[in-house]
């Protein structure tokens, strides 16, 4: 009770409803606080900028890394603007490389010549889309798919062969060599998906171990006469692929870009659909956000193991497939996988494991890779720098805490603490109030 001192007499306390409603902590936001909270709150804002910040500290380390700039900071204190406008040169020319080297080259003669960059990062993205969406897929599994080189070496080897040992019509050639190379990383994948559910295995362990196997294994094959190496030659290199197994260029023969592109976004659209319209990936998702749960429910988590990587490996053998059959179709060697099954990884972090996610993280990927060399080549910029952004750009992604503090952004951790703060002190006052 209340004593009213105007009055004379006592009033009774306030509803804890409407006490609970006037507390300016727990006070409902209004809805542009909540709009502002779920933008400046959402993955896709932090991985924006990641890549931001991951460009920051690029455009640091190639500013260090250049020789104009490391001329004109010994005199500093002399002239210092002579350094300013050093980095600025250095740093805005290099990344004015990288766009001309991947999306536009604004000093190209015609048009046709001026978008070529655009199709080498569709190009290079390709298999990066492809190998990722198998990462993201396992992801949203709760599985680990650590082996993409392995699925990608041994999709290779059977579309490969395929590709150059039999003679088929067009069409028909391209398919079946598509479908072999499409089994083979599915059931490489398949292994560690099978070895988990029936035996506990853990997955990174085994697909680790399975990269190792697929490539002396394929090494072997590319040293033997009569499998994979080309007859008559001593080199551990396959033969050319036949032409009427090779994926068609989409714009002619002046670019690079090919069938493959489309596979990838038909991949891209189909992983969507499993993901987020079917009830096999309803069971999916049940499973990696709570196997025991899932189990519960009557979902046999085994299987989704396995079916998991099956798809996976599915996706990442697509990837490899694309290297035979689309960008290198004069013949391959065992490093065929050029390091996309571990880029793989990246693009689907970046992407947070989800389909159109992982696209665009592929054709941001793709683009560092076709603008690398132009920056190389171009600027004098070492390629490894390239690297290191995408290395960075993963870094900040994994720590989103660090993002919203150097950005002053609003932190749901700290909002939760504040909640979590105003609802101990209404329990005291509640309390407080029953003791009374």
């Amino acid at each position: 009770m209340s004593v009213d001192l105007t009055a004379g007499g006592t009033q009774p306390d306030p509803p804890i409803e409407a006490r609970k409603s006037t507390t300016p902590e727990t006070a409902e936001p209004s809805k542009w606080h909540q709009t502002f909270l779920k933008i400046t709150q959402g993955n896709a804002l932090i991985s924006v900028l990641a890549v931001i910040l991951a460009l920051l500290v690029g455009g640091i380390m190639i500013a260090f890394t250049d020789p104009t700039v490391q001329a004109a900071s010994r005199y500093f204190f002399a002239r210092p603007g002579d350094l300013i406008v050093a980095v600025w040169q250095s740093v805005t020319g290099a990344y004015i490389a990288l766009f001309q080297g991947s999306i536009y080259n604004f000093g190209a003669p015609t048009f046709a010549r001026a978008i070529r960059p655009l199709t080498e990062t569709l190009t290079f993205a390709t298999p990066l889309i492809a190998a990722g969406l198998g990462v993201a897929l396992a992801f949203r599994v709760g599985m680990f798919n650590i082996g993409g080189r392995g699925q990608m070496l041994m999709a290779s080897a059977a579309a490969g062969w395929v590709a150059f040992s039999l003679d088929l019509p067009w069409g028909i050639h391209m398919i079946v060599a598509l479908v072999a190379g499409l089994a083979a990383g599915a059931l490489w994948a398949g292994i560690a998906g099978l070895l988990k559910a029936r035996t506990g295995a853990h997955e990174v362990i085994v697909t680790i171990m399975l990269n190792y196997i697929a490539f002396y294994f394929v090494s072997w094959m590319l040293r033997t006469p009569g499998l994979l190496q080309a007859p008559g030659s001593n080199n551990p290199k396959t033969p050319a692929m036949a032409d009427t197994a090779v994926f068609p260029l989409l714009l002619g023969d002046q670019y690079n870009l090919h069938f493959g592109f489309v596979l990838t976004i038909l991949a891209t659209i189909l992983v969507w659909w499993i993901i987020s319209r079917s009830s096999l990936g309803f069971k999916f998702r049940a499973v990696g956000e709570n196997p025991h749960a899932a189990r519960v429910a009557g979902i046999n988590v085994k299987s989704m193991y396995v079916y998991a990587m099956l798809i996976a490996g599915a996706l990442v053998g697509l990837a490899g497939v694309s290297q035979v059959l689309g960008t290198i179709t004069t013949g391959f060697s065992a490093d065929i996988d050029a390091g996309i099954g571990f880029d793989a990884i990246t693009v689907a972090l970046l992407g947070r494991s989800t389909p159109w996610g992982t696209f665009a993280a592929g054709i941001l990927f793709g683009a560092f890779k076709a603008g690398g060399f132009a920056m190389q080549a171009g600027e004098g910029v070492p390629i490894e720098i390239v690297t290191v952004v995408q290395a960075l750009i993963v870094l900040f992604i994994a720590a989103p805490p660090l993002v919203r503090t150097i950005f002053f952004l609003p932190s749901p951790e700290r909002d939760q603490r504040k909640r979590d703060k105003a609802r101990a002190k209404e329990l005291k006052a509640e309390m407080m109030g029953v003791t009374k």
